[in-house]
């Protein structure tokens, strides 16, 4: 319905529906694509807002501006003149809005969401469960809600910081990675046009760590760590040299105490390789010690399907009981100084790498495709040969080396 006047406050005021309608636009008399709206809610209330109509390629498409309570009469035709400008200069409010509401649903959240599916038969479990914590988790909830398109450089730079303040910057630099994989891969799928993490909070990782335990700190923390499933967790890293993630992981299934082995399955070792692993007596005995728990396959840890999970509460009440006989060491630091003691005691470094698992040194590149050897005698007689050094230290008696066959495997 047109009006014969201008739109006014007063004339706003005094529009009423037509009787049996229950919507009805009333046209200003000067600007006649800019208009008030009264509708009825089902509650019986009129509502009164503030349109503006207009035509694009055979379409007649209405956008609101706003409530007439709100905006005013003479407000609402500013902005109806300003839209209109636009217009005139070949824009199409109407189509950005539906797409602007269109891109605020797809937020990082549902990014995160097609990337880890498309990523997931494409990588190794623990990659994808790496993945998904950094990108799913704590670490960018902050921006979970964000519409993609709108996250810039400055929310992922101020991201990051807390991450490194609260998680270190460790932590920081992996979350960084898995974050701009995921915008990389955006970017090749059509998903996004951007990548915010380019030169985003760029990360220095700390000095590679040289820190290796003398036979007095071995001993103290041996001694230190006790019967409970962290102590058994310390001491297999002690004699076995293995991750840490990988003892406290460690499930019955992979144990064959008959033959006294441990097989690390490709899933749970980080290079993807299965390891399998003979168990010095003084191992067997700290695994024969665990109690089995019907229903449960891991050996340590109370809840979690991964085992154990308490590794900063426990390894800072393995420090205080410590007091200042060993400062600064982390658990990493005992596979090397497993490492670095083993060669001081004569074993050959492709020995020691293929206790560990390491795909490196000698059997780098060429020579690791053609040589498949994982020395099972040779492992296991330095194995033997480190449990005794321990067990000498442990005890505080004269280190007597004992000469030993190796057995068959």
């Amino acid at each position: 319905m047109k009006l014969d006047a201008k739109l006014t406050d007063k004339i706003i005021a005094g529009l009423s529906l037509p009787d049996g309608k229950d919507e009805e636009i009333f046209w200003d008399g000067e600007l006649e694509v800019y208009g008030c709206r009264l509708r009825r809610n089902l509650k019986g209330k009129v509502r009164r807002t503030l349109v503006v109509q207009y035509r694009r390629v055979g379409r007649s498409p209405r956008i609101t501006l706003g409530t007439a309570e709100v905006l005013g009469a003479e407000q609402g035709r500013r902005a109806a003149k300003k839209l209109l400008a636009r217009i005139a200069l070949g824009e199409d409010p109407q189509a950005e809005k539906t797409a602007r509401r269109s891109a605020d649903k797809f937020t990082f959240r549902t990014l995160a969401d097609e990337h880890l599916s498309a990523k997931q038969p494409t990588v190794r479990p623990r990659t994808f469960v790496e993945s998904q914590r950094y990108l799913c988790g704590p670490y960018f909830k902050a921006l979970h809600s964000l519409p993609i398109d709108q996250i810039t450089r400055k929310d992922v730079a101020a991201q990051l910081l807390v991450i490194t303040r609260e998680c270190g910057v460790v932590t920081a630099i992996r979350a960084r990675s898995h974050l701009s994989n995921m915008f990389a891969w955006g970017i090749a799928q059509g998903l996004t046009e951007t990548n915010p993490v380019v030169g985003a909070a760029q990360l220095k990782p700390p000095p590679a760590r040289d820190r290796v335990l003398d036979d007095r700190e071995l001993a103290a923390v041996w001694s230190a760590a006790g019967d409970d499933d962290f102590g058994r967790v310390v001491r297999l890293l002690i004699l076995l040299g293995q991750r840490r993630t990988e003892v406290g992981g460690m499930k019955w299934q992979e144990l064959d105490l008959g033959r006294g082995t441990w097989t690390i399955p490709s899933t749970r070792s980080k290079n993807g390789r299965a390891h399998t692993l003979p168990l010095p007596a003084a191992a067997l005995n700290i695994i024969n010690s665990v109690p089995r728990m019907i229903n449960r396959d891991c050996l340590f840890g109370e809840r979690s399907s991964g085992g154990f999970t308490l590794w900063a509460f426990a390894k800072a009440a393995l420090d205080n009981q410590l007091g200042d006989r060993v400062k600064s060491w982390t658990l990493h630091d005992l596979r090397r100084t497993f490492c670095t003691r083993l060669a001081d005691l004569g074993v050959l470094p492709h020995v020691i790498e293929a206790a560990v698992n390491h795909q490196s040194g000698h059997k780098a590149g060429p020579a690791g495709i053609y040589n498949r050897s994982v020395y099972v005698n040779e492992v296991r007689a330095a194995l033997a040969l480190w449990s005794d050094h321990v067990r000498a230290l442990v005890q505080g008696g004269e280190h007597k080396i004992i000469s030993m066959s190796p057995r068959a495997s």
